[in-house]
């Protein structure tokens, strides 16, 4: 399945996506796709019936009568945390600078820099170097604490959704502290258009990526050269913290990013951000003024 959510900012409703041009209204079924949702075993219910609305032919289509679309929200609900995993592709790595780790670097962002896949990301005040990183995240199904193996993480993945991980490079390498300082302005993390469940995905380990800016490609990679995959990160959070279902996990972007350029490049007020991941949908956002 892929779960969706749409209308205006802080009303969105879930649906499921049935293919281009339609979809699924579930919003009578579940308020929304947040945490509740996943801890009750959301999941197990809505594919019953979905199918059954797809039978009857209880599909709606995304553009109305009038041609107008609704905006797309985020996937989820706004989660209890967003954990990022740093430098995550060798390649990337060494574009930063920076050795491959030997373990997952973990940094956090607030949960309150989730925004809809074509929402604007407003660049912050006193920015200077604003950078974008197209990465795969995953969303957390059910509680999860000390689990055994990373092969017992399969369990705990609800599904896995385009993020962009927009980061201030200044804020964050050049004003001390941790990475969270660059990584937390509002609108600062982009998702969707849609989560799509596991059984939808082939080889999590396979996904071409890519991001474009102003129509030039800046980023181009796969999955396949992360140094952690998801289940191994999954497995390894759970030692140190406890993953709430809805939980949203960065797992870390390939190179091409603004820092990595010769010389360094980044966004400016109009820059247009397009990317995307093979099977989990495109996203298109405009960098607008501080406030």
């Amino acid at each position: 399945m892929k779960l969706m959510r749409l209308g205006p900012a802080g009303s969105e409703r879930p649906v499921v996506r049935v293919d281009d041009d339609h979809f699924v209204d579930v919003s009578d079924i579940t308020p929304d796709f947040d945490e509740r949702f996943f801890r009750d075993g959301g999941m197990r219910e809505l594919e019953s019936v979905v199918a059954e609305r797809i039978a009857a032919g209880r599909v709606h289509p995304f553009i109305g009568s009038d041609g107008s679309r609704e905006r797309v929200g985020a996937p989820i609900g706004r989660p209890h945390q967003i954990l990022c995993i740093g430098l995550n592709y060798s390649d990337h790595a060494a574009e930063s600078g920076m050795p491959v780790p030997d373990e997952p670097i973990l940094f956090t962002k607030s949960p309150n820099t989730l925004v809809g896949p074509d929402d604007d990301v407003r660049m912050p005040r006193g920015s200077t170097k604003l950078d974008w990183e197209v990465e795969l995240g995953v969303v957390i199904g059910k509680r999860t604490s000390y689990l055994d193996s990373p092969e017992q993480a399969r369990d705990h993945i609800a599904g896995y959704v385009v993020v962009n991980d927009v980061s201030e490079r200044a804020f964050q390498i050049e004003r001390s502290g941790q990475w969270s300082k660059g990584k937390s302005a509002e609108t600062f993390n982009p998702a969707g258009p849609w989560l799509v469940t596991p059984d939808e995905v082939p080889d999590v380990m396979d996904l071409g990526m890519w991001l474009d800016v102003n129509r030039q490609r800046r980023q181009t990679g796969s999955t396949a050269t992360m140094v952690f995959d998801p289940l191994v990160i999954v497995h390894y959070l759970s030692q140190f913290l406890v993953l709430e279902p809805g939980d949203l996990i960065n797992t870390g972007t390939p190179p091409g990013v603004g820092l990595g350029m010769t010389p360094p490049t980044y966004l400016q007020i109009g820059d247009v951000m397009e990317l995307g991941i093979d099977g989990l949908g495109t996203q298109r956002q405009t960098v607008i003024a501080p406030r």
